[in-house]
């Protein structure tokens, strides 16, 4: 499976807005929250066109996106000064609430070079009206035991810094989270050693169904209120890879219903791979299924 460490640039993927049908959908449907997409999910197009592919987005029906890739010391998202890029969002008609920012790069370095990182975030994150800065991934040597009990005091540090700029900030887990190590795992330390008020959690449903012993109903009781944003992605029936919403395994009309008892304020459908077609006809295909089928079950 592809991760977000693993960005794909320049790969010569051709597409057409007319090919993927923009007319013929039914987006006056009104909802408490607005349908937000990972931008991870559309890497490729996003890297050879972001303007075309965020058009072809806002067609969709997609109404908010959760970025990645921040070059923080240069404030610019894919390529644009971060004020050129918000109004490419703003001339589509969308928001962007969250951004998945590289806090790893400073994992092991001093306190204050993650605090002038985290800085950083903070101005990308003001410069287009976010609600959350999230650290969205560990890599494969920061996740024993002792790393994560390492990584709550850094956890807490950032929540406070980006608290006081008035910004909310936010964890987000996959697989390597629920990984038991005699009795432990990463998850419950992150839950029971990082500030609730501080620290909020990006819950990738994906991941839960895949790898967690809880369901996440369960998960929400252990910390209800908390769990602020969803990554919403469906799971393949045989291969439990990636698939279209729709085409999976994971049944969100009984997931749903526990917005308000997570605390949900943001969610973001994403795909990270295993493209049917290609990226765009898949969020196209999430879109369209989503909006049919699950977006009225939020409770």
């Amino acid at each position: 499976m592809s991760s977000r460490r693993d960005f794909i640039k320049q790969t010569g993927f051709a597409f057409s807005l007319a090919s993927l049908g923009l007319s013929g959908f039914d987006f006056s449907k009104a909802n408490t929250y607005k349908m937000g997409l990972q931008l991870f999910t559309i890497r490729q197009p996003m890297a050879e066109d972001p303007k075309k592919t965020l058009q072809a987005v806002a067609g969709f029906g997609y109404q908010d996106t959760e970025i990645y890739g921040y070059d923080g010391p240069a404030n610019r998202f894919y390529g644009m000064p971060a004020a050129d890029f918000k109004k490419v969002l703003e001339d589509n008609s969308l928001t962007s609430t969250s951004g998945h920012y590289d806090f790893i790069k400073h994992f092991n370095g001093s306190n204050d070079e993650l605090m002038r990182y985290t800085d950083q975030c903070i101005l990308g994150a003001h410069a287009l009206g976010q609600k959350y800065i999230t650290w969205p991934w560990l890599d494969p040597e920061s996740r024993s035991i002792e790393k994560f009990k390492l990584l709550t005091d850094k956890l807490n540090a950032i929540g406070e810094r980006v608290s006081q700029a008035n910004l909310g900030f936010a964890y987000h887990n996959h697989d390597f989270e629920f990984i038991d190590h005699n009795g432990e795992n990463g998850y419950d330390i992150i839950l029971n050693n990082t500030d609730p008020d501080l620290v909020k959690l990006q819950v990738d449903l994906y991941w839960v169904a895949h790898s967690s012993p809880l369901s996440a109903h369960d998960l929400f009781l252990k910390a209800p209120g908390r769990f602020v944003m969803w990554h919403i992605k469906d799971m393949h029936k045989v291969s439990r890879d990636y698939t279209e919403m729709g085409n999976g395994s994971i049944d969100y009309t009984k997931i749903l219903p526990d917005a308000s008892l997570s605390g949900m304020k943001y969610y973001y459908i994403e795909q990270g791979g295993n493209f049917a077609q290609n990226p765009l006809q898949s969020v196209k295909d999430s879109a369209e299924y989503f909006k049919k089928n699950l977006i009225d079950l939020f409770t």
